[in-house]
């Protein structure tokens, strides 16, 4: 495993996920073996998004974390992204941000009430980090969910809602868009994020 630097003390890797199974676009099972996490350095914290870590991979996380020597944070976006988040908590004897703690100093919450999911926001960085709800396009944007990927919550979504919960997120200064699904964004992540929004506002269910 190894960990690319996105920028100063902000890192990504990614992995092969163990559940992975070819699918049929458009499926629940339309995504990429290889899924993206996220590693974060902040003064007090060393934090990991939706971390998946591969057998091979805990020696390179093991040596980040001891030459850092402070605490442990795994966040999560997205219920499907637990992946090895317990795993991480119990190596490190790290902790989330249930009570009694919080959220580390330098990151964001921006819940999508109704889609089911957490996006952190970096201002330190201009970083975005999605969980399901933005994925990788190919034309090296993002691009919105596909509605089958939203079936399980209590009022299933379409693109079209979906876009209108997302709307708020472009009043961030997005440069980036560190995605789970697909290549992540490096640069002129608002516009991206916009077009993404835009596409999916104009959906209609084939």
């Amino acid at each position: 495993m190894e960990l690319h630097p996105i920028a100063d003390g902000l890192w990504r890797w990614t992995a092969p996920h163990p559940d992975w199974t070819p699918g049929e676009e458009g499926s629940v099972d339309d995504w990429e073996q290889d899924v993206g996490s996220v590693l974060l350095d902040l003064p007090d914290a060393t934090v990991l998004f939706d971390p998946l870590v591969p057998d091979d991979g805990w020696a390179t996380l093991d040596a980040h974390v001891e030459e850092r020597g402070v605490p442990v944070v795994v966040l999560t976006t997205i219920k499907w992204h637990r992946r090895s988040r317990d795993e991480v908590l119990e190596r490190y004897d790290g902790h989330d941000t249930r009570p009694p703690h919080t959220m580390p100093e330098g990151v964001e919450t921006h819940r999508i009430l109704g889609a089911g999911e957490a996006m952190f926001w970096l201002p330190g960085h201009a970083t975005l980090i999605p969980g399901d709800r933005l994925i990788g396009a190919d034309d090296g944007g993002v691009r919105l969910c596909p509605d089958s990927w939203m079936d399980d919550l209590g009022t299933p979504l379409h693109q079209p809602e979906l876009a209108a919960l997302l709307r708020p997120l472009l009043d961030l200064p997005v440069r980036r868009i560190l995605v789970s699904h697909g290549q992540p964004v490096l640069d002129d992540g608002h516009a991206a994020l916009a077009q993404a929004i835009e596409a999916g506002a104009s959906h209609r269910a084939g």
